[in-house]
């Protein structure tokens, strides 16, 4: 079987949150993949909306494509701030 490289994503997937006297939030929900032969889109999502709507929307060029976010780093706790064990 030959090595397939996966297809960059062409589009965002977004569940758009509707704010009263605010701007709406757009939420990424996860990315669409073209197929092979263009005839069709893989839909890969990390939540499902609320309301059942899904807006795809293409993915600008000169933006970069982040597919998961940074691990966050925990500060290490101070050994000065730890209760000493009794025996």
């Amino acid at each position: 079987m030959a090595d397939r490289q996966p297809a960059a994503p062409t589009h965002r997937a977004y569940s758009v949150i509707r704010r009263e006297g605010q701007d709406d939030y757009w939420l990424n929900i996860g990315l669409v993949f073209p197929h092979k032969d263009n005839s069709g889109f893989n839909l890969i999502l990390q939540a499902f909306p609320l309301d059942g709507k899904i807006v795809c929307r293409t993915i600008p060029e000169d933006e970069p494509l982040q597919t998961a976010p940074p691990p966050r780093e925990r500060p290490e706790p101070s050994r000065s701030s730890q209760t000493p064990r009794r025996r």
